[in-house]
């Protein structure tokens, strides 16, 4: 892996990554509007940013591309958090290192917070080799394994937090309508012991969901998912794989030593419902 394998970092760049998180986002709130009509999830673009609703506690209830697209000032932002406030909602923007100033510049005028930021990591999919981790087997699962695929993420994050984990546990119904995405499972001896995701969108496989249940972790099966996932992007013809982490932590220490890079960071900004 080179880096002349990768395009140039640049605002270009940024758009297509920031454009394909956000499709995936979108595809999941469409599917919950065909699953839970009762929610309310919708979806609207304003100046080529996407906001989501897809519910009160839902992290996909935010903004992806602000300030990237075309210009976003105090009118676009009005427009947007009138979409959170009608929704009776916190308004959230995942806001790309690479958005114009001006728009990053009203952010705290406008009562923002800082309070999470991330890594945005790159690689390409060709020329991978697979590791082969030592009696630890994965394969992507059909809808009629989501059942179990829930079980295994919704124990694994809810050692991080309990209401992350009740959230990826209740994701079955809608990821098996939502296009684009994939699931995967790793096992020890025929028992499932971590779980992953792949969302293609806009050209881009987006790695997502990765989590091993807290008495399997260190044997391999993240390892051996980001392997099973690299390869169904590859043969699909799709080249490039992003990863979104915290900074510094250890998953970002494992993404780069699966060949990811940093490219740029992002920063979520709040503000409360008014």
């Amino acid at each position: 892996m080179t880096k002349r394998e990768l395009p140039r970092v640049d605002i270009a760049l940024a758009k297509t990554l920031e454009r394909a998180e956000a499709m995936a986002n979108a595809a999941t709130v469409e599917a919950r509007q065909a699953v839970k009509p009762e929610v309310g999830a919708e979806w609207i673009e304003v100046a080529g940013a996407y906001a989501m609703f897809d519910g009160p506690e839902a992290p996909t209830t935010q903004t992806f591309g602000i300030g990237l697209y075309d210009r976003f000032l105090d009118s676009e932002f009005e427009t947007i958090e009138k979409f959170f406030d009608r929704h009776q909602t916190t308004t959230f923007h995942e806001v790309c290192s690479f958005a114009a100033h001006e728009t990053q510049g009203l952010l705290s005028a406008r009562g923002y917070t800082p309070f999470e930021p991330s890594i945005v990591l790159l690689r390409s999919t060709t020329n991978h080799a697979a590791a082969k981790p030592g009696g630890v087997t994965t394969r992507a699962i059909g809808t009629e394994e989501l059942p179990t695929w829930c079980r295994v993420a919704g124990e694994a994050w809810s050692n991080e937090s309990p209401e992350l984990g009740a959230f990826v546990a209740s994701l079955g119904d809608i990821w098996a309508r939502t296009r684009g995405i994939t699931c995967f499972l790793a096992e020890r001896d025929g028992e499932p012991i971590a779980s992953g995701a792949l969302n293609i969108a806009n050209g881009v496989a987006i790695m997502a969901g990765a989590s091993t249940i807290p008495s399997a972790r260190r044997q391999g099966a993240q390892l051996a998912l980001f392997d099973a996932r690299l390869a169904f992007a590859a043969e699909r013809g799709i080249e490039l794989a992003m990863v979104v982490t915290a900074p510094g932590g250890g998953s970002q220490r494992n993404s780069e030593r699966q060949g990811f890079r940093p490219v740029y960071s992002r920063m979520k900004w709040k503000r409360a419902l008014a």
